[in-house]
Order: C-alpha cells, then sequence, then structure tokens
C-alpha cells in the first residue's frame, strides 16, 4: 500500500450514460488506455476544486486518472515538513504500484507548481514508469537560473528573504497569500488550513537540483502549461508570474517541450477547457 492517500477517477463505464460504447467512442476510449498521475501544488489536494485538479475531471472519460495528496495534504498522513525529494520517492511508488497492477509501460505524470518539481525528480528517477511529462507553472526555479528574472528572486530568497514570522497562523497566512496580494481567500476549511500548514513548513523549492540531462536522455514528451498573467494583480505578476513564466520557458527549451500559453494565471483551473484539450491531444 502506498505511503500516500491517492484518488482515482475512472469514468469509461459511465460514457454515453451508462450504455454500451459505440464502435467511433470505442475507438477513442480504449479499455487500457495509458493511466495519468496528478501530483498538486500548496495550499491544495489532488481533488480540490479551488486550488487543485477538479477541472480535470472529464478526462477521467478516457482513463484513469490517479489523483495523490502529497504528504501533508488532503487524505495523506501528516509530515514534519514536506519534503520535495520524498515526494518524488512517493510519486515512484504510485507509479510502480500502477505498473504492476496494470502492466508496463508507465503513466502520463502532470505536476504543478511545487508537484511539478517533484514529478521532475521522479521522471529523472524512473524513466522507465513515465510515458510523458505534463508541467504546470513549475517551480523549477534552479533550472532557469540563468534567467535575470528568476535569478533576482534566488538571490533574495537566499540572502535571507524574510521568513514567516513566529506566531503567524495558517488562516493569517492563507489571507496574506491571497487577499494581501489582490485575490479572493477560499474558505478557510480545517482540510485548507492543514494544506496551509504543510505549506508553511514546506522544504523550500530553491534548493531542488532539477536533473535535467536525465530527463533529456529519456526522450520524455514534454507538455509546459502557463498562464499569460495579464489579468493578474500587479503584485502577484511580479514577484510569482513573471519567474513562473521564465521558468515555463526555459524548461521548454532546456527539455525539447512544447509551450501552452493560456489566459489567467492558474491555468487548469481557470481555463481547464484549454488545458484538458491540451492534455488529450498530448496523450494521444
Amino acid at each position: 500500500m502506498a505511503a500516500v492517500h491517492v484518488t482515482v477517477w475512472d469514468d469509461r463505464d459511465r460514457v454515453g450514460g451508462g450504455r454500451a460504447p459505440t464502435a467511433s467512442r470505442a475507438s477513442v476510449t480504449p479499455a487500457a488506455a495509458t493511466p495519468a498521475l496528478f501530483i498538486h501544488n500548496i495550499f491544495t489536494w489532488g481533488s480540490d476544486s479551488t486550488y487543485g485538479f477538479a477541472g480535470q475531471r472529464p478526462l477521467a472519460d478516457s482513463r484513469r486518472l490517479l489523483l495523490m495528496d502529497r504528504r501533508g495534504y488532503g487524505d495523506s498522513p501528516d509530515t514534519a515538513r514536506s519534503d520535495f525529494d520524498v515526494d518524488a520517492e512517493d510519486v515512484l511508488e504510485v507509479l510502480g504500484a500502477e505498473a504492476s497492477a496494470a502492466g508496463p509501460g508507465g503513466a502520463h505524470l502532470m505536476g504543478h507548481g511545487n508537484g511539478a518539481v517533484a514529478a521532475l525528480i521522479a521522471a529523472a528517477r524512473r524513466p522507465d514508469l513515465v510515458r510523458s511529462l505534463a508541467l504546470v507553472q513549475p517551480s523549477a526555479f534552479t533550472a532557469a537560473a540563468h534567467h535575470p528574472v528568476v535569478a533576482d528572486l534566488l538571490d533574495r530568497v537566499r540572502d535571507g528573504a524574510p521568513g514567516i514570522p513566529d506566531g503567524v497562523t495558517p488562516e493569517q497566512y492563507l489571507r496574506a497569500s491571497t487577499e494581501g496580494l489582490g485575490m479572493a481567500m477560499p474558505e478557510p476549511t480545517s482540510r485548507r488550513l492543514r494544506a496551509v500548514a504543510t505549506s508553511m513548513r514546506e522544504r523550500p523549492v530553491w534548493e531542488a537540483e532539477i536533473p535535467l540531462e536525465a530527463i533529456r536522455g529519456a526522450a520524455l514528451p514534454v507538455l509546459v502549461i502557463c498562464g499569460t498573467w495579464e489579468r493578474a494583480p500587479a503584485a502577484y505578476r511580479e514577484h510569482v508570474g513573471l519567474p513562473l513564466m521564465a521558468v515555463a520557458e526555459s524548461l521548454t527549451d532546456s527539455l525539447g517541450g512544447r509551450l501552452l500559453r493560456v489566459p489567467g494565471y492558474y491555468p487548469h483551473t481557470q481555463e481547464p477547457a484549454a488545458v484538458n484539450a491540451a492534455l488529450r491531444e498530448f496523450w494521444g
């Protein structure tokens, strides 16, 4: 049994309202379609509708979707400190279990933000378990350290940018991270606040070493998805959006991938139809 919780969506048996699929429908919803594993970002969990992958549920009409809750998030066990290296090992455990159950061939891997960092590391360690790699606004800053915007960000955080002050509660941190930047704050449910508390003590992603050469050597198909950020609050765009766009462009070039730009700043939740269409085409 995996150390983390995995939500499984598989709606292939409900295609056509429960009727047997027609020949044309069967041709695009094969019973053995390659599954896809999703790895979420901070403040969220796999099936979350606010920041997670609820908007990708329609893709379950043609394949199994596996939504992993990272440690300390969703229905996974608590952790003293969330760590991208540990997350990567959890990803490989889930992929390995899927390969044992469904047979060899690997799974499509999709990660968002910090979850994309774990996905990159996992793919580099065991590319034989990965059919393709889709990255939504990956927080792989060290992989784009040559870019001036990213270099400035790394300089700030490495030179002792102020951390989270003692005594700040998860609800206060959530409010500062959303309303403080001009965005709506999601309801501070216990589930949300647990995710925020875990995010507050995550290992910084700027400590991650991204093994790009191993991924290039595996010749994995790569799709990078990034928002255009023109409608984002100004502070959020400047401090978060510009570095993330630079990382997306850099990784696309480094890995020989394809870059998809969509309006907004949370592509898979704000523009799920566009993202889902791209994933259908990418996965084949």
